[in-house]
């Protein structure tokens, strides 16, 4: 009876994930925001999948695809969604500082946040009022790639995609090279982590910034910012909002002024 609740209850996680992720209208408008960064042929590392809507949208504009999802259940998922469209490479993995494995904390109710950063996981509901309820119900040895590997087997991705519960950082730390346009998450109470990234995106190249608000899909600032501003913005506490995404670009890429397309849909 147990394993059958603890089964309904992975199933029920998932359910969830592909009613917010999948729902009508919703790969338009990330099609639309991914547009600016992303011309058909190019190569696009999406790291932390999860049910792969942004894997579809990727592909969808035209690249190819390296996904990463270490959780065997949402990639069995991933696989029947998005593994059989050209282009798509689906790796059974996490990504770090370094090669090896690592222990995955997953949450069964909610899968999206399951994570290899301890620390976060059992400091984030302290400051962060929407993890309190969450638990990390089981432990799974994963095998852990880096993003230097991957470039070293796929290529140079024009776009990275990092979601990874608190993990953002040490994904990067696992880079020696810059990449043309990236993206990492961000919540209340870890902003830190953030501050990492910016600061190891500075070490890589003269990037600029921009922000989006939860799962919105509309830049927050008309200009991008430079590394001083979105430090200085993520230390007076990023507006106080709960999460989002900080979008990085090469200076040297096209104009770094929020694009004018259909992102401001809301879908």
């Amino acid at each position: 009876m147990t394993r059958m609740r603890d089964t309904l209850r992975r199933q029920a996680g998932i359910v969830r994930s592909l009613l917010i992720y999948w729902r009508p209208g919703r790969q338009r408008g990330l099609r639309g925001l991914y547009a600016p960064f992303i011309s058909p042929g190019d190569l696009v590392f999406d790291v932390g999948a999860h049910v792969g809507d942004r894997t579809a949208a990727f592909q969808g504009l035209g690249a190819r695809v390296v996904a990463l999802e270490p959780q065997p259940a949402l990639l069995r998922c991933l696989t029947r969604l998005v593994g059989g469209r050209a282009g798509v490479t689906l790796l059974p993995c996490a990504a770090g500082a370094t090669q090896g494995e690592a222990e995955l904390a997953i949450s069964d109710d909610n899968p999206t946040v399951s994570t290899l950063a301890d620390h976060w996981r059992t400091t984030i509901g302290e400051h962060n009022p929407g993890f309190r309820d969450v638990h990390w119900q089981r432990r799974l040895r994963v095998p852990v790639t880096t993003l230097d590997a991957l470039i070293a087997e796929h290529g140079i991705p024009r776009f990275c995609k990092i979601d990874v519960e608190g993990y953002e950082a040490d994904v990067l730390a696992g880079l020696s090279q810059p990449i043309q346009g990236l993206s990492v998450e961000f919540v209340a109470g870890a902003l830190g982590i953030a501050t990492r990234c910016v600061t190891r995106l500075e070490q890589l190249g003269d990037y600029r910034f921009n922000a989006i608000e939860g799962e919105k899909r509309r830049f927050m600032w008309p200009a991008w910012k430079t590394a001083r501003q979105t430090h200085e913005w993520l230390e007076a506490g990023a507006d106080a909002l709960p999460s989002g995404d900080l979008y990085a670009r090469l200076v040297h890429s096209d104009e770094l002024t929020s694009p004018p397309n259909d992102q401001g849909r809301q879908s």
